[in-house]
């Protein structure tokens, strides 16, 4: 069961501007990289189930969140359909990511209160998911669409808030421009997860590139 509101995660998503993402199907190694990311400041993550097995990796994952991090927001993306999304639920995700807009997911989230975010890469789809209840849409690929994109779709809907995720960088000019162009969080993965030379997660490099990230979203944002 989810342990944040739909509105709390929200507002920590406007808070803070970062939802770092990530995978593994280690859970070891998985904690580790959430610990570096909630060390460099991050509040919010994004548990990429994209693997076999990955709802067991996860339901330890949650476990140790809500034992060791306080205030950490885990969450699931990549999720494809309801029962994939209400398992998650059940396992203690606080927020859903989907690679497209699914009604079925948005109906089993809106009943749990728990804030979902659909892909989407029209204007259509944005008020769609903003018609389903939707309170930050994921735009996907970001890199595709890029800040400009952003901007225009602020001009009609100035209350429109959305999360790019792909093609952004852990960089005062890439997050700079896309914050100017009106986004209310950005998703980071490769990025912002970094290995070192010989393939191993570089945890205080990860930590190093969230706190960066964080503070540059801040500066940006008062700007």
């Amino acid at each position: 069961m989810a342990q944040f509101s739909r509105l709390e995660v929200a507002e920590v998503m406007k808070q803070t501007g970062l939802v770092p993402l990530f995978y593994h199907p280690d859970v070891e190694i998985s904690k580790e990289v959430v610990k570096a990311c909630y060390d460099g400041g991050a509040r919010l993550l994004e548990f990429t189930a994209r693997g076999d097995f990955a709802h067991e990796v996860f339901g330890e994952l949650a476990k140790y969140v809500n034992r060791e991090l306080p205030g950490m927001i885990l969450g699931v993306g990549s999720v494809t359909d309801a029962a994939a999304a209400s398992r998650f639920m059940s396992l203690g995700a606080n927020f859903i990511v989907t690679p497209v807009l699914r009604e079925d997911i948005a109906i089993v989230c809106n009943r749990r209160k728990v804030l979902w975010s659909p892909g989407c890469g029209t204007l259509t789809e944005i008020a769609r998911a903003e018609e389903l209840g939707c309170e930050i849409v994921k735009l996907f690929p970001g890199g595709v669409y890029g800040p400009e994109f952003v901007k225009a779709v602020k001009g009609p809907q100035p209350w429109t808030c959305i999360m790019p995720t792909g093609g952004v960088s852990p960089n005062e000019k890439n997050l700079g421009a896309w914050f100017k162009a009106g986004v209310t969080c950005v998703g980071m993965g490769s990025q912002l997860i970094k290995k070192n030379g010989k393939g191993i997660y570089d945890l205080a490099e990860i930590s190093r590139l969230v706190t960066l990230s964080l503070a540059i979203i801040k500066r940006t944002k008062k700007a």
